[in-house]
């Protein structure tokens, strides 16, 4: 199904994905798609497709660029599983800002960070923005642009200089998360907006565009105050409602996710989340005021129904959904990501597990790439979605049951003992 003008995330990897890779270069948020996505043991997966509520309602698809992986590493091979991943190379970012945007100004630039992540399996990386809230280094970004890293790294644009850093909190359901750079002191910060915006309002998206490392800027104006979104995972799964975002005609691009919308003061009105794949654009912000409001409670160290504080609980699986009888895998070819047909897929319903952490609750238990999840927590599991939905509500320490079919077709239990999420 083609996508091309439909709004995606603004964050961009490169990584592996257990469906077939779309035809284009797409934006992504910052996490494997529906594999490294599920990885943590809470519903973890930023969203991504999506149907829209509302007059300003459109389809998004989460930011997923697979810019810079080792092209013909996948595993194209006729051996059953149905997944033959590229490595990422199949997607190909965006290397570019697109046709309107420029590079950012000293301005623009002020407050602005640009995040990198590594993600504990197949060896994937993202690549996204932030904005510096205090001198010592608490950044706001979007949640899924750090959502399932094993590490982060984040490079001030205006200095060069580069710090690792851990989350503090996150709220998924409103896609926030707040990051503390390690070591840092006396950093400039972003001057956020007090008095709103209207439709019609100049606008200037800023960010990590095409994850090169560079900082560029979009004009447009405001369209819409209170636009609604209902985004899903790359592959579908995770669907999520994002309402009362800014609407705008900025051409934000992959790799922007988390960067600043400035109103023609210089002040930040938004936090860029996603934005076109192709055709007109049409990108959405999250008011800033909402996202402070956000960071204050993580602030707080009172965790709510959507703020989470600290690590999430970790299982240490990547899984997809299982495929049916007769579905292909896909291998890399070198780049476009269509190259090898894998083998005919499982037919067991269930998450069929694509990746297995080394020390983690699932590897602990003798779990394994190829074996299919059933049940997990007391709840049946027929989709990789239902992965996430049955440890919601857990904790780092957590004892949950967890049922697999191996691919010889063997049936196991096992209970464990859910670990701590890496960073988010």
């Amino acid at each position: 199904m083609s996508t091309a003008g439909k709004p995606v995330r603004a964050s961009e990897t490169s990584g592996t994905s257990p469906v077939a890779p779309p035809r284009r270069s797409r934006l992504r948020r910052g996490t494997l798609a529906l594999a490294a996505a599920l990885a943590l043991g809470l519903a973890a997966a930023g969203p991504a497709l999506a149907t829209g509520t509302g007059p300003h309602s459109a389809t998004v698809r989460d930011w997923q660029g697979w810019s810079t992986a080792q092209a013909g590493s996948g595993y194209g091979s006729d051996d059953g599983s149905g997944y033959g991943w590229g490595d990422g190379s199949g997607y190909g970012s965006a290397q570019g800002s697109g046709p309107t945007a420029q590079a950012a100004t000293a301005a623009e630039s002020a407050g602005v960070v640009l995040i990198d992540t590594t993600l504990p399996y197949q060896n994937g990386q993202a690549a996204g923005t932030g904005m510096v809230l205090t001198s010592g280094g608490q950044v706001l970004t979007n949640y899924h642009v750090v959502h399932g890293a094993g590490s982060i790294r984040v490079t001030v644009a205006a200095t060069g200089q580069t710090y690792r850093a851990t989350v503090i909190g996150s709220d998924e359901a409103h896609d926030v998360a707040l990051i503390q750079l390690t070591g840092a002191s006396g950093l400039t910060t972003i001057k956020p907006d007090t008095d709103g915006v209207s439709v019609g309002s100049q606008v200037t998206a800023v960010g990590n565009a095409g994850g090169t490392g560079t900082l560029t800027a979009a004009a447009g104006q405001i369209t819409s105050t209170g636009a609604s979104v209902t985004a899903r995972s790359e592959d579908g799964t995770s669907p999520e409602t994002l309402d009362g975002m800014l609407e705008t005609n900025a051409d934000v691009q992959a790799g922007d996710s988390g960067g600043p919308l400035f109103d023609a003061q210089g002040e930040v009105v938004g936090i860029d989340t996603a934005g076109s794949s192709g055709g007109t654009p049409d990108a959405y912000a999250i008011p800033i005021t909402r996202a402070l409001s956000i960071a204050d409670q993580i602030r707080s160290g009172h965790g709510t129904s959507t703020v989470r504080i600290g690590p999430a609980a970790f299982l240490g699986v990547e899984v997809g959904n299982s495929p049916s009888s007769g579905d292909y895998g896909y291998g890399s070819d070198g780049g476009d990501g269509y190259g090898a047909y894998g083998g005919y897929g499982a037919t067991t319903p269930g998450a069929q597990v694509s990746g297995v952490l080394s020390g983690a609750a699932a590897a602990d238990a003798g779990l394994q790439a190829g074996d299919v999840i059933t049940s997990l927590n007391g709840h049946p599991i027929t989709s990789a979605d239902d992965v996430s939905a049955a440890l919601v509500g857990a904790n780092p320490g957590d004892h949950v049951d967890i049922a697999w079919t191996s691919q010889d077709g063997t049936q196991h239990t096992s209970t464990v003992t859910l670990g701590a999420s890496p960073v988010a």
